[in-house]
């Protein structure tokens, strides 16, 4: 990204990011976070020369965003269901599909039945968010949805701590536990709705190759894919409030196993909620209760 002797020109190096194969927004968003300004800023000033830091810095980002890296990497946020979130290579960057999972949880809550005795008031639902990662579906429901007392696990102490970092610059309280699955969990802990995003690409998959920038163990559980949502389900039971729901993400192909693993482990109502694209991206069913062990 050289231009003559001097330093490029804001055009001059959009420009330079297009021909490298960049999307235009792309570069937009490297380029502003390197000048601190917004797309706005950006064109009605596409005349100013950049100083030759900054166009040292852009190239750089242009190069990393051109080899595969996630935008949202580079720039160190991504946005999700209206919350602004810090994301590092440490946990998988927020898809809008994902979206699909909190707006099933928030459409659930009020419906959930009252305490098991009918007779004292039911207080704050208990909700757990297995496999947090940027804490994106815990920390989406904990804003939307305030009654909610949310719960977030994961295995990795690394996303955990950008999990806390992301709650406390958005002023929410949650409970925290570090562990695989259910076992970052106390036996006796019961929950009135559990929302997981758990790794489900099969191993050889031909996505993984595009995504090998983000943690693997967040993307695949190897075998079929189906490893980590056997574990989330199989444990399950014992961990719901009677009438309380399980809701998961899955692979756009995996609706229908996901649904056979609900059914024969008890739970009734199964449904699936669609992604963006139209393919069944969630599935999720209610405990009928009492709780089996």
């Amino acid at each position: 990204m050289t231009h003559g002797s001097g330093p490029p020109t804001i055009a001059q190096a959009l420009a330079s990011a297009h021909a490298l194969g960049l999307d235009r927004l792309d570069a937009q968003w490297l380029l502003g976070h390197v000048l601190q300004q917004g797309s706005a800023w950006l064109i009605s000033h596409d005349d100013q020369p950049l100083a030759a830091a900054d166009a040292q810095a852009f190239a750089a980002l242009c190069q990393r965003r051109a080899a595969g890296e996630p935008l949202a990497y580079l720039v160190g946020q991504a946005g999700f269901h209206g919350l602004v979130l810090r994301v590092t290579p440490d946990v998988l960057v927020p898809r809008p599909d994902t979206e699909t999972l909190v707006d099933w949880a928030l459409d659930l809550l009020p419906t959930l039945p009252p305490a098991p005795s009918g007779l004292q008031p039911r207080g704050r639902p208990q909700v757990l968010d297995l496999g947090t990662g940027s804490g994106a579906i815990a920390l989406a429901v904990a804003h939307r949805q305030v009654a909610a007392l949310v719960t977030a696990t994961d295995l990795s102490p690394a996303a955990l701590a950008v999990a806390q970092a992301n709650a406390r610059v958005l002023g929410l309280a949650l409970r925290w536990a570090q562990g695989a699955w259910w076992q970052a969990l106390p036996p006796d802990t019961r929950f009135d709705l559990v929302l997981s995003n758990p790794p489900y690409i099969a191993a050889g998959d031909p996505h993984l190759p595009a995504l090998r920038h983000e943690p693997q163990l967040a993307l695949t559980p190897g075998g079929d894919g189906l490893g980590a949502l056997r574990q989330i389900v199989a444990g399950a039971p014992a961990h719901m409030q009677p009438g309380g729901w399980l809701l998961l993400e899955h692979g756009w192909d995996q609706a229908a196993a996901v649904a056979q693993l609900l059914a024969a482990a008890g739970f009734s109502d199964i449904a699936h909620r669609a992604d963006l694209a139209g393919h069944p991206r969630c599935t999720g069913g209610r405990w009928p209760g009492p709780n089996k062990q």
